[in-house]
């Protein structure tokens, strides 16, 4: 599952806000904090810590100045899913990002009928997290301010507390 984003600033603007450590504190709507352990390149490591109460690690397994990086997240100790991030530029003053999220969710499940759950439910509530998250980085980037929490509407994973 992937979204991709149009924003209007240049690639070199996106790579700064999104390999600056912490930056999902400012740019993610359903991020309460994001405290980092290390940073930045190949071995960094932080956490998310949602309005839901959830608290999910992020490591870093590759990182490409001025592309993007690919990570592993999930909870302590549990399976985890592979995400990358990447900025395409379009020209001199805009450019895309665009997450894509392999889950683990539902792997356990036999092929034959997890993707009915996955149809059903996973991807449609992925893609809207996706899709605020983008926008989130879209309107810190475009607009220098932070994106207000749950700004594009709330999510039943990340928003309510649990």
């Amino acid at each position: 599952m992937a979204v991709t984003q149009h924003i209007a600033a240049p690639a070199a603007a996106v790579w700064d806000v999104i390999a600056t450590p912490g930056n999902l504190g400012q740019c993610h709507p359903f991020c309460d904090r994001n405290p980092v352990e290390q940073w930045p390149g190949v071995g960094s490591r932080d956490e998310v810590h949602y309005l839901s109460g959830w608290v999910f690690e992020r490591r870093f397994v590759e990182w490409t100045e001025g592309v993007g990086y690919d990570l592993e997240i999930g909870r302590s100790g549990e399976d985890t899913s592979f995400v990358s991030w990447r900025i395409t530029p379009i020209d001199n003053g805009s450019s895309t990002l665009r997450i894509a999220v392999y889950p683990y969710v539902l792997q356990s499940v036999p092929v034959a009928v997890r993707w009915i759950p996955h149809l059903l439910r996973v991807r449609p509530q992925l893609r809207s997290y996706l899709s605020s998250v983008v926008r989130g980085f879209e309107w810190y980037i475009e607009r220098g301010e932070p994106v207000p929490r749950n700004q594009f509407g709330p999510h039943t994973w990340f928003s309510a507390a649990r």
